[in-house]
């Protein structure tokens, strides 16, 4: 669990405190295209406030590698976040430098100061000593409020927690302690289910559960990698060739809680409106691909799940953004939405089809990091965390 002080544990009365968040959003024609993210760290910012404090707010937005690329600046956010707080929420044309420092100095209490894009700078991903240090210059205390990316030991995640005292926001509290009873201390029986497209992403992932799991469920365009290494041939389907080794010693070291699709949805070409037809597993024709688990594998993984104390969903039956070849990953929507147990959804893809599938509000906790979740299932330490002060 979380031994690390939350923001309950520090007095913040006017105190100007530097936030990281995680408002790496979308943006659609200069303006906010879903602002979950930006929802998430409301709690915490009112707070804050309601503390009395000022905050000066950090963040990045999508990957401008190290300079600054309009088409990634962070002042639309600013203009959405006014409107969420129902204050002024000004902005900074840099996060670091005599800009930044003169507005953060000028705050009063109250006052919300956004600054720009902190990957506008190439030292942030570098976790530069020289940036966590401006970054520390522009707040008396620190929260890092942003699971999204805790995983990764940057300047405003976890350098700039050597120079400033640091708590766990509400977001980074909840992630943390939902992901970390599943891995510790779960309800029982604890079902795993696991899909997307690469099984290399999720090797760690997949030992790790193997060993604290009653089952692993797996979908999606990973199960063809495990498919191959049984020796099926899986036509063009994607699949890691440079994994099958590994495939195979999974599917040892899992035994009986290693579960596979038994059918599976093939298609003639990657379109939504390919021929498609339903097969038992077994040799792919050539020149037709999987996208999809089958009826009887969805109602199989259901009587599993049904059973469950605890379920981690991470990762897409299959390719869900064709209404075609979505019944696999909906089909366990509705069956992780309606089994009782506590739930968890770990990020990314399966984040969008919950919330596609219009069942978001049945699971108790949707995460909102896909890398940061997938370390925690690891049992990984996240930087971004382990940096912040212990209680």
């Amino acid at each position: 669990m979380l031994n690390k002080k939350t923001i309950r544990d520090v007095d913040y009365s006017g105190k100007r405190v530097l936030v990281r968040v995680d408002f790496n959003v979308p943006l659609i024609d200069g303006s906010v295209g879903d602002d979950t993210r930006i929802r998430a760290a409301l709690p915490t910012l009112n707070y804050l406030l309601d503390q009395g404090a000022s905050l000066v707010l950090c963040s990045h937005l999508g990957r401008p590698k190290g300079e600054p690329k309009p088409e990634y600046s962070l002042r639309p956010v600013a203009e959405h976040l006014s409107a969420l707080l129902d204050r002024p929420v000004s902005f900074s044309v840099d996060c670091i430098g005599p800009a930044a420092l003169q507005a953060a100095l000028a705050l009063n209490p109250g006052d919300v100061l956004l600054l720009e894009n902190t990957r506008f700078h190439a030292g942030e991903t570098k976790n530069d000593p020289q940036v966590s240090k401006e970054l520390a210059a522009l707040g008396e205390l620190y929260v890092n409020d942003a699971f999204g990316s805790a995983h990764r030991a940057h300047a405003s995640t976890e350098g700039v927690a050597h120079f400033l005292p640091g708590a766990a926001g509400f977001l980074l509290e909840k992630e943390i302690q939902y992901l970390g009873q599943a891995i510790e201390n779960p309800a029982k029986p604890f079902i795993a289910i696991l899909g997307g497209a690469k099984v290399s992403d999720k090797i760690g992932v997949i030992r790790n559960l193997l060993k604290r799991a009653d089952q692993v469920l797996i979908g999606g365009g990973m199960a063809n990698t495990f498919f191959k290494a049984e020796g099926y041939p899986v036509g063009d389907s994607l699949v890691e060739d440079d994994v099958l080794g590994t495939a195979r010693e999974l599917v040892q070291e899992g035994g009986s809680s290693l579960r596979l699709p038994v059918d599976v949805v093939i298609a003639e070409s990657f379109e939504a409106e390919a021929e498609s037809r339903i097969m038992s597993v077994g040799p792919v024709p050539d020149g037709w691909r999987i996208m999809d688990i089958g009826p009887e594998s969805v109602a199989i993984f259901n009587k599993v799940i049904r059973t469950a104390g605890t379920v981690v969903w991470n990762g897409p039956m299959g390719v869900f953004e064709f209404p075609g070849f979505a019944k696999g990953t909906f089909g366990i929507a509705e069956a992780v939405a309606g089994c009782g147990a506590t739930t968890i959804i770990g990020g990314g893809d399966s984040v969008a089809a919950i919330n596609q599938s219009g069942l978001a509000d049945k699971i108790s906790h949707i995460s909102t990091g896909g890398g940061a979740s997938l370390e925690m299932l690891e049992g990984l330490e996240l930087p971004g965390v382990a940096a912040l002060e212990d209680m």
